[in-house]
């Protein structure tokens, strides 16, 4: 932005010459003038030239020249535009004090000359430099109340600065949106006036602003009028501007042409040894390569912008190398470097954004000590007040000294009976508070017997529910389990009595495999359930892959997808999770058995995942026969709720309420979406790090 802002003042200077020979004119105007008010006139023309062109030393001297004539001949609106101009020429000097005071003074008088033009001038220019100094919501109250009537009469170069201005102001108050129509509202006045170093600054602004809104192609296209303007065929520029465009590209996928610009970024700002350039270069190339699965240069090109971050102290570019090493780390399988990275990436946001809190509450004191600052010359004020005030005080002192004598003798006869009045209201208050202790104790034996009757209907009905476990529990293994092994056990006296051929038994082998596998999840089921009953579950988290679960578990049931001929699609990705690795394998089981025993002949059941930072998320989605509305409300509780599949196989009900608690007590979520004749999708997320209470 530096670079920048060097070539905006090269391009003023150009226009400089053109205002010289206007000042040169009223110079010589002014000469001849000979009429004191026809002076005052040309002086203040002269002076907003000499202002223009930043000539301020000149101004001041013609300022006061102008001050002493129009304050002669009590001019009041000359007097007015010198005090105007005066605090404009202050605010140039960052005098602070002297520029708000002016401003005030000539608001006043401009205010009694109902001139509504200039008092939205003075407005608008305290908005301005309140929000030079920062103090951004002071500064809006200002700058608004003045935009109605600039725009109004159409008076583009002040309005350009002011949506300027305002635009900053909002952009320091982290209203993105606003700050965004501000800017767009300044550029279409800049271009209409031509106005090349404001276009340009503009151009720039909007194309950070709409790149932290994740609105890239619009930031793109600022980002391309920025390099497409005259004065940025530069190296310094287009080595600010190439890796900002390239990581626009990055962050629309678009990956070729986030290398080419970021390529093109690399080798200028390596010429330059431009560090911050090439630091926010290597890390997108690095990104890039990941993306690519080109992971030894992308490691190469991170490492270089992990010692570059950490040489420059620059935070934000360690922030995303740690985030980019988690990732490379990740898909490479090092989980336990991933899970480092990962922390230090947490570590350090955290430490930024505690360091933002307090540089707010600096900034917040740093206001109200310039306030105070502001307030100074008020208190002088008021102190003189103040003397004069206890001055008269006193003297009003010595008389009231002489009335109280008078009453004194009354004044000890009422403190005489307030005395009786005050003991006679302590015996009764002493009386009724014995009593309000009597019914505290009263209430407080009632509270006692009531939470001594709660822990006994508390004890009474965890009773209840462990003997409804227990009833459950053999109501399913007298049932359910009996089926399956009973089918099992069926199977094997076939075998052992030489009845069956072995054409015969291999058709049969499907349908043992699935009894088989019914019985297996059954009791992985029921045992789970029952500890999850008598609250004896502990998780025993771990780092894991996610994938390498989802394949085992995919391969238990190849032979039950191909005999309902339904097709699965496993779109999983290489993520790791932080849990218990043999409940996750537990919910994944059941949800994939529930998707295939409600999908029909011809359906499709995919698994996927999602990668983020803070936690993985994994899908389990089949185009079945789906869950009404109603029914959706019943999952996941401990009330049993079950429904036979598609091929008539029978459920305990307990496999989505067990996949709620496995999920729960490793401090994820489970949800499900569906539509009846479309399918079912359930969702499960988990962390990625340890979760700390």
């Amino acid at each position: 932005m530096r670079r920048l802002i060097t070539f905006f003042i090269v391009l003023s200077i150009s226009t400089s010459f053109a205002q010289t020979n206007d000042i040169d004119s009223l110079t010589l105007d002014l000469a001849f003038q000979s009429k004191d008010s026809l002076k005052i006139e040309t002086s203040l023309k002269l002076i907003k030239a000499l202002y223009d062109v930043k000539d301020y030393e000149r101004a001041k001297e013609y300022i006061l020249k102008s001050e002493k004539l129009s304050t002669k001949i009590n001019y009041k609106k000359a007097i007015a535009a010198i005090t105007y101009y005066k605090s404009l020429i202050y605010a140039q000097n960052n005098d602070y004090l002297n520029a708000i005071s002016g401003y005030n003074k000539s608001k006043t008088l401009f205010n009694y000359l109902q001139d509504t033009l200039s008092v939205a001038k003075v407005n608008n220019s305290i908005g301005l430099l309140e929000i030079k100094k920062g103090h951004f919501k002071k500064g809006l109250q200002f700058s608004l109340s003045a935009i109605k009537e600039l725009e109004k009469r159409g008076l583009d170069k002040d309005l350009s600065l002011t949506y300027n201005s305002l635009a900053q102001a909002y952009n320091g108050l982290e209203l993105t949106d606003t700050a965004i129509e501000y800017y767009e509202k300044a550029l279409e006045i800049q271009l209409k006036l031509k106005e090349d170093q404001a276009v340009l600054n503009s151009q720039y602004e909007l194309a950070d602003l709409y790149a932290i809104e994740n609105r890239h192609n619009k930031a793109i296209k600022y980002y391309r009028d920025v390099l497409d303007h005259r004065v940025s065929k530069n190296d310094s520029v287009l080595g600010e501007i190439l890796p900002k465009l390239g990581r626009a590209y990055l962050k629309l996928n678009d990956l070729d042409s986030a290398q080419i610009h970021l390529t093109k970024s690399l080798q200028i700002n390596s010429q330059m040894r431009n560090q911050n350039g090439l630091l926010c270069t290597l890390n997108n190339l690095g990104d890039i390569n990941l993306k690519k699965g080109n992971l030894k240069t992308a490691e190469k090109q991170l490492t270089q912008a992990g010692a570059l971050a950490k040489s420059l102290n620059n935070n934000r570019g360690l922030l995303n190398y740690y985030r980019l090493m988690t990732a490379l780390d990740s898909t490479k399988k090092r989980f336990n470097s991933a899970f480092k990275w990962q922390s230090a990436y947490y570590k350090l946001n955290n430490s930024l954004i505690k360091n933002e809190f307090k540089a707010n509450s600096l900034r917040q004191a740093q206001d109200s000590a310039e306030v105070e600052e502001e307030s100074a010359n008020d208190f002088e004020i008021e102190e003189k007040n103040m003397l004069a005030y206890n001055e008269a005080s006193n003297k009003a002192t010595l008389k009231a000294e002489k009335d109280l004598s008078k009453y004194k003798l009354i004044v000890y006869g009422l403190i005489g009976a307030l005395a009786v009045a005050s003991t006679l209201l302590i015996v009764v208050y002493l009386k009724q508070n014995n009593q309000v202790k009597y019914i505290q104790e009263l209430e407080e034996r009632n509270i006692n017997l009531d939470l001594k009757n709660a822990d006994f209907l508390e004890q009474t009905k965890h009773l209840e529910n462990i003997n409804n476990v227990k009833d459950r529990l053999f109501s399913i293994v007298s049932h359910d389990l009996k089926d399956s092994l009973s089918s099992i056990n069926g199977f094997i006296n076939l075998l052992q009595d030489g009845t069956l051929s072995k054409k015969e038994f291999d058709n049969l082998i499907p349908e043992l495999s699935e009894n088989a596998n019914n019985a297996s999840l059954l009791l992985f089921n029921l045992l789970n359930w029952s500890k999850s009953q008598m609250q004896s579950l502990e998780p025993k988290p771990s780092l894991f892959d996610i994938q390498e679960v989802f394949e085992a578990k995919i391969k238990l049931i190849e032979q039950r997808v191909e005999g309902k001929g339904i097709e699965l699609i496993n779109l999983s990705l290489r993520d790791f999770a932080y849990a218990d690795r043999s409940m996750f394998e537990i919910v994944i089981q059941n949800l994939l058995a529930n998707a295939i025993k409600f999908s029909k002949a011809g359906d499709t059941v995919t698994v996927s995942n999602h990668i983020s930072s803070g936690s993985c998320i994994i899908s389990i989605s089949d185009t079945g026969i789906g869950i009404s509305k109603e029914d959706q409300t019943k999952l996941f509780k401990s009330n049993t709720f079950t429904t036979n599949g598609t091929a008539n196989e029978k459920g305990t009900g307990l496999g989505l309420s067990i996949c709620k608690e496995l999920v729960e007590l490793n401090h994820g979520k489970i949800w499900v979406e569906s539509n009846v004749g479309e399918g079912s999708a359930f969702y499960v997320q988990l962390p990625k790090a340890k979760h700390y209470e």
